[in-house]
């Protein structure tokens, strides 16, 4: 009977968000977060990644479910998953320091095969590397099941960013204690979301942490603080300055699926001409599929493949004659791949933990104002508007979300003076060709909050792993970035043995 409750349930939180993408009108999805490029997500097999290498090693931790009250629940424990790599450790009596890297909305298996700047740089810095996932996602979930988390309204008011940065201070101190390590010096690394959860903690719990590299970290795309077009208007950009004739071809595909829609066949035509793996009930579903290709293209566009130009390859290289829709589909082709059929649905997959667990994330506090209403956009208008997002949000989980809240617990509103007058050691690290860079912190506030930037770079390219194909541009941000920490953890070592003299000559 459990078992029957339990399926019901769930199929209606998957009926829900599948009812609530459907009814959206012409809001287009909001472009993801994330270090690693969705596509390559996908084509990882769990399985695999999750067979670590033996350095690397599993361990769960009973964490407080509510940090921030002392009510009989809030003691509630669930199991935390973080993962251990000892191998280069030079050991508490050293000055090698602890690399911790913060999940974010995904998996932690993921990261561990995906992030490389940890393992790239723990020889040079005999360090201990530790991997922490995110409440709520992969095995670190209350409850039993993310399902039923998020089905229990008071469970899932637990799912918050503050909680999950006093999840990890919990953890870095019970491992900074179990290794006798109290004066190691701890770094914390994480990437788009996650970089912002690094930032932040470096302003919450600088006592745990001496720096956080926050690579592409959109920690000004919040309460109106960036415009709402920067994100889609740095797409834009990178298509035009890849191929004028592939951005022009897109901007006019828009009016043209219009117009092939508006006639009485015109669905099943856009259906047969895309190979779609469904009948398209709608012509906006196709949209937000392209847009969403669009926008991952430009946000992930990595050497040495860089999938930016195989999209305009395909374009701009399909035969001579061929209209302008037909164009566009060879783009999805050249990058998509040869399919069968196409997955209108491959960007917003209501059973993906990210897409479930995202989405309560910003129908609460993660409230990113995007959209697209540029004259010069390659995008159709579809301004971000609020009043319908809150209405989206109300009817999924029966909460307004809270747009300012961000900004009111960590900062926002003149951040970069509260950045200068009271932050210390943090690197923004960002590509000016990431769509997200767009509410990135882009010039030093301090001697040591910095930001480090690559013209040429994109999201979370940095803490990637290390290539020889990677450009010389790539190489040197990277190195920029171990010597600042570097630097850091040297002034720490001299401050320290400067405050056990003064100790000493007290006492």
């Amino acid at each position: 009977m459990d078992l029957v409750r339990h399926s019901f349930h769930h199929q209606l939180l998957l009926f829900s968000l599948i009812s609530l993408s459907y009814v959206s009108g012409t809001q287009f999805s909001l472009p993801r977060l994330g270090a690693l490029r969705r596509t390559i997500l996908n084509k990882l097999d769990i399985e695999s990644i999750s067979s670590l290498p033996k350095d690397f090693k599993t361990l769960f931790y009973s964490q407080t479910l509510d940090h921030f009250n002392y009510k009989p629940e809030s003691f509630t424990s669930f199991q935390q998953r973080y993962v251990i790599n000892s191998k280069y450790w030079g050991g508490a009596n050293t000055s090698s320091p602890i690399l911790v890297y913060f999940g974010a909305e995904e998996s932690l298996d993921y990261d561990l095969s995906g992030i490389g700047f940890l393992t790239d740089n723990a020889p040079r810095f005999k360090a201990l590397l530790v991997y922490i996932e995110h409440r709520f996602y992969g095995k670190s979930i209350p409850c039993g099941s993310r399902e039923a988390a998020l089905r229990n309204a008071s469970i899932r008011g637990y799912f918050t960013s503050a909680q999950a940065i006093a999840d990890y201070a919990a953890i870095i101190l019970h491992i900074k204690k179990t290794f006798f390590a109290k004066n190691s010096p701890v770094i914390v690394i994480g990437g788009s979301y996650g970089g912002m959860l690094a930032a932040w903690f470096r302003l919450k719990y600088p006592h745990v942490a001496l720096g956080a590299l926050a690579s592409s970290a959109p920690i000004l795309y919040f309460d109106e603080l960036a415009p709402h077009v920067g994100y889609y208007a740095i797409v834009t950009k990178d298509f035009k300055e890849t191929s004028e004739s592939c951005y022009e071809t897109i901007r006019k595909s828009w009016d043209e699926i219009d117009k092939v829609a508006s006639k009485s066949n015109g669905l099943s035509i856009l259906s047969m001409k895309f190979k779609t793996c469904e009948k398209l009930k709608r012509s906006f579903d196709l949209k937000d599929f392209l847009d969403s290709i669009y926008s991952e293209v430009a946000q992930y566009d990595h050497p040495p493949s860089y999938p930016l130009n195989i999209i305009c390859r395909g374009i701009d290289g399909a035969p001579k004659g061929t209209d302008i829709l037909g164009r566009i589909f060879a783009g999805v082709v050249a990058y998509m791949g040869n399919n069968s059929c196409y997955d209108m649905n491959e960007f917003n997959r209501p059973n993906d933990e990210t897409y479930i667990g995202w989405r309560w994330q910003t129908c609460s506090e993660m409230v990113m104002p995007i959209g697209h209403e540029n004259n010069d956009s390659m995008f159709p208008p579809s301004p971000f508007n609020l009043n319908k997002f809150i209405r989206k949000c109300k009817s999924l989980f029966g909460v307004r979300p809270r747009p300012h809240w961000v900004t009111t617990y960590y900062g926002g509103h003149d951040l970069k003076l509260i950045l200068h007058r009271f932050a210390s050691n943090i690197i923004f690290s960002n590509g000016l060709r990431d769509p997200y860079s767009s509410g990135g912190v882009l010039e030093n506030i301090s001697d040591s909050v910095v930001a480090v930037y690559t013209v040429n770079g994109s999201h979370c390219l940095d803490i990637l792993p290390e290539k020889r194909s990677d450009p010389v541009w790539l190489i040197k941000q990277r190195k920029t970035e171990v010597g600042i920490i570097e630097s850091w953890i040297s002034k720490y070592y001299t401050d320290l043995i400067m405050f056990r003299d003064r100790t000493r000559v007290s006492s």
